[in-house]
């Protein structure tokens, strides 16, 4: 499997950024000897000809959207080229290895996948005619990280960019460490690193800001699932990419509970160019936040907020609007938070339809507070169905799902979609019209990336 094109490697969606995780697997196998294809289906169309090539195609599902767009690449691949390899890659590939592997997947990889790829693909090389027994591995071994191999990849101009000042800029996407510490009950990542991370040397980052500046960027997202697992090693990036770019701003994720232990460094990383951070706040109520594991209380986001503001820098909150523990009342209190808290600007629509995914192997399965409500596995979808015990509540979901998904096909002002949410969310609480916000259309706007964030 030396040929060019034998390995093809396939990203579906991957936020907007370009695709770090075909970029790395990329590098692995150029210094192992092999000159695997790529594709990025989320910019590019499909490629008949690359397919027809390939005797191994993996394709990248870090995330559920992916999942389900990958999938039904496969569908196609298998039309197209039915002896190829197919392998599915990421987090969620292990958490739905079982329907994976009794459907389009011969094997799936998660965790450190760079090195278990190569491995099989050696060992596809000493058995050519081999399709795969069902194999399925999670590796969590340090590796050598070689710098990500992007030259194949569509250019950054095709990605999600910077918008800030009225204007859009390129924007870089770069890992500083992998994995995460933390076991917070609704994220994939804890079912499949149990609260592992790696870091990636300084020097590598580095190289890879390096060249993505070289492309045009003039903004890097530090895409860890948290920055700040590693608060030495965080600062340690982020000083020696303002030294080399002075110029280079930056945006990163972290928990609630690093920006309050870590808010001592919080000025020192605006002034290295951080303008906003991510951070799952998920809820305002300190039930649903203690169910899910989530580290920290209301209190404790004010608290956070307050200090990324004090140091100029943006925060960015995420949120899961419906859960099985959400009431009409707190929904309406949050948006009411938002409004008064002028944190509409930062918030994208999607957040205020977002739904408790539910994966297969989900800390959540077997938790007392979600028992009542849950259900079998949604055949196809790739996690658990539940239901809400107030039928107004689940309404109100497909109705704020249905606005948003509207809105985004409009390209509308966030503040006119957050006044739509706000009358859906009081007309089911039978409460009277609350008063619009009617933001400015062209008030100026906090920096934001232009692909909203979800998963």
């Amino acid at each position: 499997m030396r040929a060019p094109g034998d390995i093809l490697l396939v990203a579906c969606y991957e936020l907007g950024h370009q695709p770090l995780a075909v970029a790395w697997p990329t590098a692995f196998l150029e210094r192992a000897g092999y000159r695997p294809a790529v594709l990025d289906l989320s910019v590019e169309p499909f490629d008949t000809e690359k397919v027809t090539r390939a005797r191994l195609i993996a394709i990248s599902v870090p995330m559920h959207t992916a999942l389900r767009l990958g999938v039904v690449v496969a569908e196609r691949v298998r039309a197209v080229n039915p002896a190829a390899h197919v392998c599915f890659y990421g987090l969620y590939a292990a958490l739905n290895r079982d329907e994976l592997l009794a459907g389009p997947a011969d094997s799936v990889l998660a965790g450190e996948v760079e090195a278990t790829l190569v491995d099989l693909v050696r060992q596809l090389d000493a058995s050519p005619a081999a399709r795969g027994e069902g194999d399925a591995r999670v590796a969590l071994a340090r590796l050598d990280f070689p710098v990500p191999s992007r030259a194949a990849l569509p250019a950054l101009e095709q990605y999600a960019h910077v918008e800030r000042d009225g204007r859009r800029d390129l924007a870089a996407y770069v890992e500083a460490s992998r994995g995460c510490k933390h076991h917070c009950r609704h994220c994939p990542i804890p079912a499949v690193y149990g609260g592992r991370f790696f870091v990636v040397p300084v020097e590598t980052v580095l190289a890879d800001v390096r060249q993505q500046v070289a492309a045009g960027a003039t903004h890097v997202t530090f895409g860890d699932p948290d920055f700040l697992n590693g608060p030495r090693h965080a600062l340690a990036v982020a000083r020696a990419v303002h030294a080399e770019f002075p110029q280079l701003t930056f945006d990163f994720t972290a928990k609630i509970e690093h920006l309050l232990g870590e808010r001592a460094h919080l000025p020192e990383l605006a002034a290295l160019g951080c303008l906003f951070i991510v951070s799952a706040a998920e809820s305002l109520d300190d039930r649903v936040l203690a169910i899910l594991a989530k580290g920290h209380t209301r209190v404790d986001f004010e608290a956070a907020l307050a200090a990324t503001r004090a140091a100029d820098i943006g925060l960015r909150p995420t949120w899961v609007a419906f859960t099985p523990w959400t009431t009409l009342e707190g929904y309406g209190a949050w948006l009411d938070f938002l409004a008064a808290e002028n944190l509409v600007d930062s918030v994208d629509p999607v957040q205020y339809g977002i739904r408790l995914l539910v994966p297969p192997g989900s800390l959540l399965l077997g938790h007392p507070d979600l028992a009542p409500y849950l259900g079998g596995l949604v055949p196809g979808g790739f996690h658990h169905r539940w239901r809400h015990p107030d039928p107004r509540v689940e309404r109100l979901a497909d109705e704020v799902a249905a606005a948003v998904a509207a809105a985004a096909e409009r390209d509308e002002d966030p503040g006119v979609t957050f006044d739509r949410v706000r009358a859906l969310a009081a007309r089911a609480a039978g409460a009277p019209p609350p008063v619009a916000l009617t933001l400015p259309p062209h008030r100026p706007r906090a920096p934001r990336l232009t692909e909203a964030w979800f998963c």
